[in-house]
């Protein structure tokens, strides 16, 4: 869906009407993507963000808002990650996922981290934060043991009971495929969650 010119109350003339024109409802744009379309690109993004063709997300990062019955739908955190980053390798969630595996966790956390190879840091885009992580490693998706593996590393940082949870950790190891979750802590595990995991697999079972 392109924007026209009479798709909102306060018409764009000229090049900035061209540039509106060039846009697709719902897509995240940089600077650049839209610097060729423009002899005097950052007055043109200004006015459209004026008019309400763009919403700035960040320094150099702009929203064309999808219209729906309800108003202008907000891009998803895949969106803007990937225009962030200029990269489709990353993995964004919220800690409030460790709340599935089933470990006395409760906790519902105002953040999401995006696990990536390029930035580390909070930013702040759009009004949402994003907590990047540099990380060597990470699945495409999340997974029952990668969270369980994830939740181990960080286990410092849980808003919780961590002995509690620990404790709550170690007794549903046995209901965790051990394939699968041996493959994740040797992928993603940090050396304090390797060194846990050996310990209590090598635990004697009381006869």
């Amino acid at each position: 869906m392109a924007f026209t010119t009479s798709s909102f109350s306060h018409p764009l003339r000229g090049a900035a009407a061209h540039l509106a024109g060039e846009l697709r409802a719902g897509r995240v744009y940089r600077r650049e993507d839209l610097a060729h379309l423009s002899t005097a690109v950052d007055r043109h993004l200004r006015e459209l963000v004026t008019t309400g063709k763009l919403k700035k997300l960040a320094q150099g990062l702009y929203h064309a808002p999808k219209q729906s019955s309800f108003g202008p739908l907000p891009p998803t955190d895949e969106q803007v990650v990937e225009a962030f980053l200029r990269d489709k390798d990353f993995l964004v969630f919220s800690p409030s996922a460790y709340n599935t595996l089933g470990l006395g966790t409760t906790q519902l956390y105002n953040r999401t981290l995006v696990y990536n190879h390029k930035r580390h840091g909070v930013f702040k885009l759009g009004n949402r934060q994003f907590d990047f992580r540099m990380k060597p490693r990470f699945p495409k998706k999340l997974t029952p043991e990668f969270l369980y593996v994830d939740l181990l590393n960080n286990l410092g940082e849980l808003a919780e009971d961590r002995e509690a949870v620990l404790q709550q950790a170690h007794n549903k190891l046995p209901s965790f495929d051990q394939t699968r979750l041996q493959r994740a802590v040797d992928s993603f595990g940090n050396m304090a969650t390797r060194k846990r995991f050996k310990e209590w697999t090598n635990e004697k079972v009381p006869a």
